[in-house]
């Protein structure tokens, strides 16, 4: 539920259209719902805009089922439903939750997230542009890509445009300068969103990875970086956590 839908429930009751046991009823999950193993958040959307996202590392498919249940069946709001690190066996049970939106989850195996999508409303005022700098960073990148798109963004990519050929980069001036928001994930040294930062003049958002060789230290090496980068608009989210750049950028681009 959103500050829209809860305002109709509230104007339904004042017009004499519900009783307050009808708008009781409607909102008596709010703000969570028990599963016993899980509190669901379907007060998320009322207080930041976007609905919660289910995190499904360490979780058992039947969890992430059961979540997704409590969702879809929530009477207010058609949010998407965003299922990040998940994997074939939690798919195929989300695909069994009753429903025909259940059977219309999408699951893309290269990031492990998994969509349900419910609204195409967008809430972005402008592109999120997202770059990664080499294929390998690709996995992060497509997750930063689908959690911009379904918290109601147009988003863009760029794959492929790192340091080690800049003028692949070079070649892209007018995507980069017609975005709202960049989302720059590489890992290696971590330099492209430095050189990204200095081309622009909007908020860049680094996604250090863990992809590089053992000096790398699994992408500490690129964190280090990006937090050093010489570039003021450069901001910097964890190591792989294109889940973080794509909702940051999402709040950023709604102001």
């Amino acid at each position: 539920m959103n500050k829209g839908e809860l305002m109709k429930v509230l104007e339904a009751v004042r017009a004499g259209k519900a009783s307050p046991a009808e708008a009781m009823e409607r909102l008596k999950h709010m703000p969570f719902e028990d599963l016993g193993f899980a509190k669901v958040d379907h007060h998320r959307a009322l207080r930041q805009g976007f609905a919660e996202v289910v995190f499904g590392k360490g979780k058992t498919p039947g969890q992430v089922a059961e979540i997704v249940r409590a969702m879809l069946r929530a009477r207010e709001g058609r949010h998407n439903i965003l299922i990040t690190r998940a994997d074939k066996k939690i798919y195929a049970v989300v695909k069994r939750v009753n429903g025909k939106e259940a059977r219309g989850a999408k699951f893309y195996p290269l990031s492990g997230v998994i969509t349900i999508e419910r609204t195409r409303e967008t809430a972005g005022k402008g592109t999120i542009l997202v770059v990664s700098a080499g294929t390998s960073d690709i996995p992060v990148a497509e997750e930063a890509v689908l959690t911009a798109r379904m918290l109601g963004n147009p988003v863009e990519h760029l794959y492929d445009v790192g340091v080690a050929g800049i003028h692949r980069l070079l070649d892209h001036r007018m995507e980069l300068g017609e975005a709202r928001v960049i989302i720059c994930v590489a890992g290696m040294e971590g330099a492209l969103p430095s050189v990204v930062g200095g081309l622009v003049g909007v908020p860049v958002i680094a996604v250090p990875t863990s992809t590089g060789y053992g000096a790398s230290f699994g992408g500490v090496a690129a964190l280090l970086g990006m937090l050093n980068s010489c570039a003021s608009n450069v901001t910097v989210v964890n190591i792989d956590n294109g889940f973080g750049a794509g909702c940051v950028a999402s709040c950023i681009n709604r102001i």
